[in-house]
């Protein structure tokens, strides 16, 4: 079985990132989307929050398993048995970064391959940090992210 990780925030999941998701999952015979705990970013979400929303927007895609990690990515990688990584590339300043992280996993753990997805092109501008931003301040982004995500959005305005 071919299985690939496909890591991220995902605070908050887009439109972009299930693009990504949905089509991966008819590559791999499995998608393991984890939620990774960044010490370096100040999540708006919960990682329970993050995970109840993932489930929920992935619960028609059959072969997708959602889980959270903390730690290496590579240390995921070798948890999860999976024999790539899906990274999603929005735009060019997105592939250095990318092509960097890519290399110092294969050298990490030769067996590790990254596999790079392009979004459709409407969401090749959406990121979740442009999102949560201006869904903060009282703007539509309801063609960025699913409505579950909305709702979210939602309560969170109002201190829930």
């Amino acid at each position: 079985m071919k299985k690939a990780l496909y890591p991220g925030s995902f605070d908050p999941v887009t439109n972009g990132h299930l693009d990504v998701i949905q089509r991966a999952s008819r590559l791999f015979d499995k998608i393991i989307v984890a939620v990774a705990l960044n010490r370096e970013k100040s999540p708006l979400f919960t990682i329970e929050e993050r995970l109840d929303i993932l489930k929920a927007v992935c619960r028609d895609i059959d072969n997708v398993e959602i889980v959270s990690f903390k730690g290496l990515l590579i240390d995921a990688v070798n948890e999860f048995d999976t024999c790539a990584v899906v990274r999603g590339l929005r735009a060019v300043s997105d592939f250095e970064y990318e092509f960097q992280m890519a290399l110092m996993n294969r050298q990490l753990n030769l067996k590790c391959e990254t596999v790079f997805l392009m979004p459709s092109p409407e969401y090749t501008f959406v990121s979740s940090r442009m999102v949560k931003e201006i869904a903060m301040c009282g703007g539509d982004v309801s063609t960025f992210v699913p409505e579950i995500v909305m709702s979210s959005f939602k309560a969170k305005r109002k201190g829930n």
